[in-house]
């Protein structure tokens, strides 16, 4: 396996110094599971192209000192594509080869070191697995142009299937350091597996290698639950200090608004192709930080709750509660008797009962709320039997064919007698600066509806199903373009 990492930062033998190799010198490192060996294929002042080639040796795998009863090797087996694709053996031998770089250390050129200059990696080969888009998921937040190249796998068999390998390309202006720490947590995240037994000491590397990036990243659960092994406690642990470490408001919100909204997408894609881990991939603030100069999220939540209480409602379920957000309102106000969130995402229900803090409830209080993990597009009757449904944010993050098992979710089985939809007046978007034309507020929305098409699709179907639709724009309104936000209020 192979990873090239190239600069045409002038003079770019400078890379040597920020690598701690010497161009003109071929060195080499033996591994407990193989031999890495280092090399430039081209070094001038112009471009210089830096390759660290890992060589695992397969029977090193089964014969060396491994942990486990019964076991005696690093691999239970010889045929396994483990010697040949990256993996969690290039990030350890990244650790051990490029240690000083990785840190960000470098004592010639310290100050190039903390500068970011035009970097740019290949990897190959690298597995993916996981859902379609994962990738883009992953590199894309990290600010990168990619090139994917897809690897095939032997013509001659086609009933091997698709492969899931592919050669990475990578460039950014970036700091070498960061390139490198984005590569050492993000190549095992994509093969899902590690070679080495994964226990506490692993979240403090997660958390050192993603010191700066990782907190704010829009895939964080996704990229903590694959580096950790899916250990449920580990994986809360890693969150809940990534969010200390942050401003303790704003991390919350990052994970808040969008994780609400994306359940409905993650839930389709979670139970349609068995990659639970989908829903922690749709994960991003990106929406709510372009949004924040108007208080659009505050202001969104507050109108909801005022409707609610304005309905005389005594029992509301919040149909992709992320965080909590929302539930934190409700809860606040006696009018409601009962309220229950439902959020498909396992992490998200913790976050949100962090946030409530259920934990310190007066039993009373306690028994007035309840978080259920569960997708929206699915018959759910635990769901059946409250006055009102609220889905702030939620409808953009469905593909458009499944709003038809959404709408008989909420409006024939559940049939509440209110409910509240908001989503984004995409005219409003000309009016966010930064923003392109056609561009959407967040990476997950699947589109975003005019005024006009809002109502095409919620006037039809208010009709269906016996309800009165009313329609409210939510911020400031602009004379031509509308309010930022729009919402529709059905009663039947």
């Amino acid at each position: 396996m192979l990873l090239t990492i190239e600069t045409t930062h002038n003079p770019a033998t400078d890379l040597g110094y920020l690598l701690h190799k010497n161009p003109a010198v071929v060195h080499q490192m033996a591994l407990p599971f193989g031999q890495a060996q280092m090399f430039y294929s081209e070094a001038s002042a112009e471009r210089c192209v830096f390759t660290l080639a890992l060589d695992v040796d397969p029977v090193m795998l089964v014969r060396g000192k491994g942990k486990g009863k019964g076991r005696t090797g690093l691999l239970d087996q010889y045929v396994n594509d483990r010697p040949y694709t990256a993996s969690s053996f290039l990030s350890v031998a990244m650790a051990k080869c490029l240690r000083n770089a990785l840190g960000g250390a470098s004592k010639e050129r310290q100050t190039l070191a903390d500068t970011p200059i035009p970097l740019s990696a290949r990897v190959l080969p690298l597995p993916i697995r996981g859902s379609e888009g994962t990738l883009e998921a992953l590199f894309e937040p990290l600010g990168y142009d990619m090139i994917v190249t897809p690897i095939a796998l032997d013509e001659t068999w086609p009933e091997w299937g698709g492969s899931p390998y592919v050669q990475l390309d990578l460039s950014a202006t970036c700091r070498l350091r960061d390139l490198l720490a984005h590569l050492y947590v993000l190549i095992p995240v994509l093969d899902r597996r590690k070679h080495y037994y994964v226990d506490r000491h692993e979240i403090e590397k997660l958390l050192v290698k993603g010191e700066g990036w990782l907190a704010a990243h829009p895939a964080k659960e996704l990229i903590a639950a694959r580096y950790l092994g899916n250990r449920r406690s580990m994986v809360s642990e890693a969150l809940r200090r990534l969010l200390e470490d942050a401003e303790p408001e704003e991390a919350i919100e990052a994970d808040d608004e969008a994780g609400a909204n994306a359940a409905v997408s993650a839930s389709e894609n979670a139970s349609e192709t068995g990659d639970d881990e989908v829903a922690a991939t749709k994960k991003d603030a990106a929406e709510e930080q372009l949004e924040k100069p108007i208080r659009l999220h505050d202001l969104r939540l507050d109108r909801i709750t005022g409707v609610l209480k304005q309905m005389r409602v005594r029992r509301v379920v919040d149909l992709g509660c992320g965080s909590g957000k929302l539930l934190k309102r409700l809860i606040a106000e006696p009018e409601f008797d009962h309220i229950l969130g439902v959020e498909v995402s396992a992490v998200a229900l913790e976050l949100a009962a962090r946030r409530l803090k259920l934990e310190r409830m007066t039993e009373r209080r306690r028994s007035r709320i309840g978080l259920i993990q569960g997708a929206l597009t699915y018959r759910d009757q635990r769901i059946a039997g409250y006055d009102a449904a609220a889905l702030s944010e939620v409808v953009e993050h469905l593909d458009p064919d499944r709003l038809a098992a959404l709408e008989q979710v909420v409006f024939q089985h559940a049939r509440p007698r209110v409910v509240v939809i908001t989503t984004p007046n995409r005219e409003y978007n000309a009016k966010f600066e930064g923003m392109a034309p056609g561009q959407l507020r967040h990476a997950d929305h699947r589109f975003e509806w005019t005024r006009g098409e809002f109502r095409a699709w919620a006037e039809p179907m208010a009709e269906r199903h016996g309800y009165a639709v009313r329609f409210e724009g939510i911020g400031e309104e602009d004379a031509v373009l509308g309010a930022p936000s729009q919402m529709a209020v059905f009663e039947r």
